[in-house]
Formats: C-alpha cells, sequence, structure tokens
C-alpha cells in the first residue's frame, strides 16, 4: 500500500468514527470549485446603474401623498433597485410589493396605505397580499433590503 492509499483509508476510518458509521465521501478534480451550503447570497457590484426619471406630472394619477419630496426620493430609490419602473408601478410580486407599499407609507406618514396604493396600482386585496406576505419564508430577507434601502 502506497502513502496516498493509506491516508484515504485513515480520512475514511476518521470519518467513520465521527458520522456513526455514516460515511460520506466527497471527490473533487483538482481545479474545480464546490459550494457546500449557501443561505443567502449578496452580490454587490459596482456598475453604473441606469437613468430613472422620477418626474411625476401634474397631471398624471400620482396621488399627492406619494408626489412629495420625501416620497420622490422614495420612488427613486425603489426604481434605482428595480422594484417599481418608470411609472411607478411595481416589478415585484404581490407579496413583495405590499411589503413596499407598507414601508413606504410608514415613512410618509400616510394612513389609507391600502386604498392608495391599491388604486396607483390597480389592485384589490392589498391588506390579504400583505398578510400573506407575513408567512412567506422571503419576507424577512426583503424587509431587511427594504429598511437598508430607505434607511437614511
Amino acid at each position: 500500500m502506497n502513502n496516498s492509499t493509506k491516508k484515504i483509508l485513515r480520512k475514511l476510518q476518521k470519518e467513520y468514527r465521527r458520522n456513526s458509521g455514516n460515511i460520506v465521501i466527497y471527490i473533487y478534480e483538482e481545479g474545480s470549485q464546490h459550494i457546500d451550503h449557501v443561505d443567502n447570497q449578496y452580490i454587490y457590484t459596482k456598475t453604473p446603474k441606469p437613468q430613472v426619471t422620477t418626474d411625476i406630472n401634474e397631471g398624471s394619477d400620482i396621488p399627492d401623498a406619494l408626489n412629495t419630496e420625501q416620497a420622490k426620493a422614495l420612488w427613486k430609490k425603489a426604481q434605482d433597485v428595480g422594484w417599481v419602473d418608470e411609472d411607478f408601478q411595481p416589478k415585484l410580486s404581490r407579496t413583495q410589493a405590499a411589503l413596499l407599499a407598507d414601508s413606504m407609507a410608514k415613512q410618509l406618514g400616510i394612513k389609507n396605505k391600502w386604498k392608495l396604493f391599491g388604486a396607483l396600482w390597480n389592485r384589490n386585496n392589498m391588506r390579504g397580499d400583505y398578510n400573506d406576505a407575513l408567512y412567506q419564508r422571503q419576507t424577512l430577507a426583503f424587509q431587511d433590503s427594504l429598511k437598508m434601502l430607505f434607511a437614511d
């Protein structure tokens, strides 16, 4: 038996004892890449962001409460990350859009948020979408993203 074979057998014996009889062997080709376990993956790049307009015309359908300077700043941030389009319509799932509406409403002090955003986005039952969001796994990560985005 050569040295490399002996090393492999010793490793197998250690793994056998450590895993209570269950042996798991991973063999990777030289130069290959392996990711064992990933909970969250964050990718940050320094690529230039496309210019997005936040000009809200006076004749637009945007309610006055969502047409303030503070609201325009929030719209711009949401556009920059691709959550709303140039017409301020959500590019998210219904549940994530409801979380976005809730977060913006809190920042702007809006009380009738479901009626306001529901009319703007032509959606019914946004309160139900929000309640559904609270039971989804992705919600905490998205809420963290909202907090980071809207934090000043």
